[in-house]
């Protein structure tokens, strides 16, 4: 078994925490130094109470499952002898009730764009490695929201 570890850190400042009006700015630290401010998202708690430059845990989630499927997709890739010189994603998540009727992440649609170098995949061969990635992809096997991906237009 492997362990990823995290730290989230908030601090009230001496703002008023009982009637809510206090900041939902933190900051996310990760083991190898980095320091991330993050936030609810303005959609969920209204400004000024969440800092808007911030990433917010929705957007993190549609990232990281985005960032898994890319790199199971870019050693599929290599070593099925694709060469990718360009890899975007423009990915959004879908916040909705679940099946449970509670509010939840429900899909996410991944619309990578990819740029080959040389020749590229046949569309059923490029449907093969977005598949096998996403069968790779641990974030999306942890998820319950559907994933679907979608041709970038």
């Amino acid at each position: 078994m492997q362990q990823f570890f995290a730290t989230v850190a908030w601090q009230r400042a001496g703002q008023d925490f009982a009637s809510q009006r206090y900041s939902r700015g933190h900051a996310w630290q990760f083991d190898g130094g980095l320091s991330v401010p993050a936030s609810s998202s303005p959609l969920s708690v209204p400004l000024p109470m969440s800092v808007a430059e911030n990433i917010d845990p929705e957007e993190a989630l549609v990232a990281a499952t985005s960032s898994c499927h890319m790199l199971f997709f870019l050693s599929l890739a290599a070593q099925r002898g694709f060469v990718i010189d360009d890899y975007r994603d423009d990915a959004v998540g879908e916040l909705g009730k679940n099946s449970a009727g509670r509010l939840a992440m429900t899909r996410i649609v991944l619309r990578p764009h990819i740029v080959f170098a040389g020749a590229a995949p046949t569309p059923d061969a490029l449907a093969a490695l977005h598949h096998d990635a996403h069968e790779r992809c641990y974030i999306a096997n942890s998820l319950t929201a559907d994933i679907v991906v979608e041709e970038a237009l």
